[in-house]
């Protein structure tokens, strides 16, 4: 019997590795063509003690570090290319060392064998794609945290953990019902999995030390160690030099020179980050991106950053010097941050509209609205850049698969794939898409409706899912560019339910994440399908891989959540602590756009900004200028690489990412992607991707050994000005209209040396005295100035405390000067003055008296040079 099972498996191996001869690659693509084997083994083992063992260590320990930097400063994301590379060796190491034993699993006629031979490809891929899950995210955590950490409200830790689930899971559903189409077919050939099918190749190929050189993992375990060690600075001892701004440090007192210089706050001028996470944090590692995405990015990042936004903000459109220069918050119409609070009914946490049209329309700071207007320019221009460009490629292969389903005609792999393996079931699919609707309705209608989204919301997100994972699969497996449903959604939702900030988010998350799982799963199958995965196999990895992954993300974010103190509170974080959770900030204040406010008070005539829907129109018409270039001077290459989708959504990860990172990722990709690559193409070949992985593996087990080890008993760092994780920018953050003190360090502080200084004693009078309410917010500055702005006279008073003796009383001096009458005096007694009143005191009483007695109306300038 034993004998007839080898001879089968022999006659399998001869067939398989022979297939050239009966085989011709007809694959349709020519990328396809040349990086893709047509050979095949089915004799390989693939769903081995090594997969589960490593694949599943992966997948919780990408998830799992993953999150753990989502609530960081610097969110530092690793691939699943790191994971493809640091697999590679342990696989090896465990064929090497683990004995030949068969274990028999409990209850089951199954058998293992803990070392059933070397270590193969197919297994490597399995691991992959199980780290390819956990690497993926889980976008509900988002909505888990705002409610935790934001809106400081309870959530059932089963609703929580039904909702991340489900929203992972019913991508499974779309993907089994298209996969015929996206798959199977030729024609859709998915470009991104060209990198990793390539990366499998080189990491496969038997590779000997060149002399004086390096083998991949001898260079991969030196870099490691360097980023490893490395990291203890940035990340512990000096926290400052992740975002270091030297403008600022010079200049300290002027607001627009601190918006100049300012890493986190502003253009980002003269900074820079001598840290790895701010590098690949927000826009992950440059060194996988390609030359053209970068340069195109960065010239989008320039022209809005540097052009758009000056001339916006210093022409005060939309109020925007009222306001942070760049900021995710929301304002109210005093510039202060808006009182969400206010216009919640804490009950039905829904929006009170009665106060809210008694409180104030929602602002947003300038850089935020037009990032908003830009998402819309991105979605239509998008689709005109598709249909331009792509359009009859695509019409073309969709016609094409269409034929090839219909009769049955497929290429070398797909006759590979249906002549060694079985297929999955179809009914496995609906069986996961019917469960995974079902527990979605009851994530959303039970637990006391916490979630606030209705059974028929969840229906709808689902039919938008399933509507668009077809087009924008067609379009993502042949030109590598997806169309996001985000807009689209809350816009759909913000109209329908109004004033729901979870209804809003929840559906969001339904009806766009779960198409976005679904083409991740599709392009997963793709990836299986060229290395020659058993189809079922890769069924079962993934469904588990997903399962685990929402398990890891969901425990990880509920620990955080519960363990660290004031998380994504930066006013009350401790001096150096990370844990400022930027892009669950976006989140939040999306949320309140979106979904409390909603898009018929923000961008209709009933809000701010109903400009912004031009952009929609701006976007479509973006891409048709390039596109005749492109056709009247078709010899002109370089024309086509003019992706004006990609530059009007550069900025789209502004916030939470800012200008030193968008600064220090273009210089390093540039860098390595330009001129290494041009110069050294054979060390870039070799080097470059696990470059990228040492690094962003050595960062993240530095980091993850530091919260454990020394920031979880709270053990900072030493105590001196580079342990403050800001940019020592304070001043970026604050307006520069005169009257508005947005934040506490918008404001200077008296001195205390004296309790009752000639500055305070003014203060007081002009809060007291001047009409229109009895505290007008006048403070004194830190060099005892008091500054009082009259927008009525465009006239500020400043009062000035002289220390020692004055040979005259006080003395009124005008100065044109920045139009500021400047008032010195001294605290000493005066002959005429009324008794217990010092000469300043009089005096100050008696300018009011004369040049402002007519105004209803004083606003009170920050006391800071704007």
């Amino acid at each position: 019997m034993a004998a007839m099972e080898v001879e089968v498996c022999r006659e399998k191996y001869q067939a398989a590795t022979n297939v050239e001869e009966d085989e011709v690659n007809d694959n349709p693509i020519e990328q396809v063509r040349l990086t893709v084997p047509i050979t095949d083994d089915p004799t390989e083992p693939t769903l081995t003690i090594r997969t589960w063992v490593l694949g599943l260590l992966t997948c919780c320990t990408l998830s799992f570090v993953n999150q753990f930097f989502a609530y960081r400063q610097n969110q530092l994301t690793i691939t699943s290319i790191s994971a493809q590379i640091v697999v590679l060796p342990l696989g090896r190491l465990m064929a090497a060392t683990l004995p030949n034993t068969k274990i028999r699993v409990p209850l089951t006629p199954w058998l293992f064998s803990l070392n059933p031979g070397p270590f193969t490809k197919k297994e490597h891929a399995l691991i992959t794609i199980f780290a390819n899950c956990g690497a993926g995210g889980v976008y509900a955590v988002h909505i888990i945290t705002i409610v935790k950490a934001f809106y400081h409200r309870s959530l059932s830790p089963f609703a929580a953990m039904f909702l991340a689930q489900t929203t992972q899971l019913l991508g499974y559903g779309w993907a089994g019902l298209f996969r015929k189409y996206l798959v199977e077919s030729p024609f859709m050939w998915w470009p991104s999995t060209m990198v990793q099918v390539s990366l499998f190749r080189a990491l496969h190929e038997k590779e000997k030390r060149p002399k004086g050189g390096h083998t991949r993992l001898q260079f991969f375990v030196m870099v490691f160690i360097s980023s490893f060690a490395y990291y203890l600075v940035p990340g512990y001892l000096f926290p400052s030099i992740s975002a270091f701004s030297f403008v600022c440090l010079i200049w300290k007192d002027s607001i627009p020179i601190q918006q100049i210089g300012s890493a986190l706050n502003g253009y980002g001028i003269g900074s820079f980050g001598l840290d790895w996470a701010t590098v690949a944090s927000f826009l992950q590692s440059p060194l996988a991106t390609p030359l053209f995405a970068i340069v195109n990015i960065m010239f989008g990042f320039f022209l809005f950053l540097y052009v758009l936004i000056p001339i916006a903000y210093w022409s005060n459109i939309y109020e925007a010097r009222k306001f942070p220069l760049i900021s995710s918050h929301t304002f109210d119409s005093e510039g202060q941050t808006y009182n969400i609070s206010r216009i919640l009914n804490q009950e039905t946490f829904d929006i009170i509209l009665t106060e809210y049209n008694s409180y104030s329309k929602l602002y947003l700071s300038v850089a935020f609205a037009f990032l908003y207007g830009l998402s819309f320019a991105t979605l239509s221009a998008s689709i005109s850049h598709v249909f331009l460009f792509e359009g009859a490629t695509i019409w073309e292969l969709w016609n094409k698969s269409r034929n090839a389903a219909k009769d049955k005609f497929n290429d070398v792999h797909t006759r590979l794939m249906k002549k060694n393996y079985k297929e999955v079931p179809q009914l496995w699919f609906v069986a996961i898409l019917v469960l995974a609707v079902c527990f979605s309705i009851v994530a959303c209608e039970g637990f006391g409706k916490q979630l606030q989204l209705p059974w028929w919301g969840v229906l709808l997100a689902c039919l938008m899912a399933f509507s668009f994972t077809l087009p924008v699969g067609i379009i993502l497996a042949t030109t590598n560019m997806a169309v996001g449903l985000n807009v689209i959604t809350e816009l759909v939702i913000g109209y329908l339910i109004p004033g729901k900030p979870l209804a809003n988010v929840t559906f969001k998350t339904y009806g766009y994440i779960s198409m976005l799982q679904a083409l991740m799963l599709l392009s997963d199958f793709k990836l299986g399908h060229y290395m020659k995965i058993p189809p079922r196999s890769m069924f079962i990895v993934q469904l588990v891989g997903t399962v685990f992954a929402s398990a890891c993300y969901f425990a990880t974010a509920w620990y955080l959540l519960s363990t660290v103190e004031n998380i994504c509170d930066p006013a009350l974080l401790p001096a150096g602590s990370p844990w400022s959770c930027p892009s669950d900030d976006v989140f939040y204040n999306a949320s309140i756009i979106w979904g409390v406010v909603g898009p018929l008070r923000m961008f209709t005539k009933y809000g701010n900004y109903p400009q912004l829907n031009w952009f929609f129109l701006i976007g479509f018409l973006a891409p048709v200028p390039v596109w005749l270039l492109s056709r009247q001077f078709p010899e002109k290459k370089w024309i086509k690489l003019i992706h004006m989708p990609m530059i009007l959504g550069a900025t789209m990860s502004m916030p939470p990412a800012k200008a030193v990172h968008y600064i220090c990722w273009g210089t390093v990709g540039i860098f390595f992607n330009g001129y290494v690559y041009s110069r050294h193409k054979g060390w870039w070949a070799k080097h470059t991707y696990v470059l990228s992985a040492a690094l962003d593996a050595g960062v993240a087990f530095m980091a993850v050994v530091l919260y454990f080890a020394l920031q979880s008993y709270d053990v900072g760092g030493p105590q001196w000005w580079g342990l403050d994780s800001s940019d020592h920018c304070d001043l970026a953050h604050c307006p520069t209209v005169p009257g508005i003190v947005a934040e506490d360090y918008c404001k200077r502080n008296p001195s205390k040396a004296d309790t009752r200084t000639i500055v305070e004693l003014f203060a007081s009078h002009l809060n007291n005295n001047t009409p229109g309410g009895s505290n007008h917010g006048i403070k004194a500055s830190k060099k005892n100035t008091v500054t009082g702005y009259y927008p009525n006279r465009n006239k500020e008073i400043e009062g000035h405390r002289r220390h020692g003796f004055a040979k005259s009383l006080l003395l009124p001096l005008a100065s044109f000067r920045s139009r500021k009458l400047i008032v010195v005096g001294t605290p000493e007694r005066s002959s005429n003055a009324p008794p217990g009143e010092t000469k300043m005191e009089h005096l100050s009483a008696k300018l009011i008296q004369q040049n402002m007695s007519k105004h209803t109306d004083t606003t009170i300038d920050n006391g800071i040079d704007v």
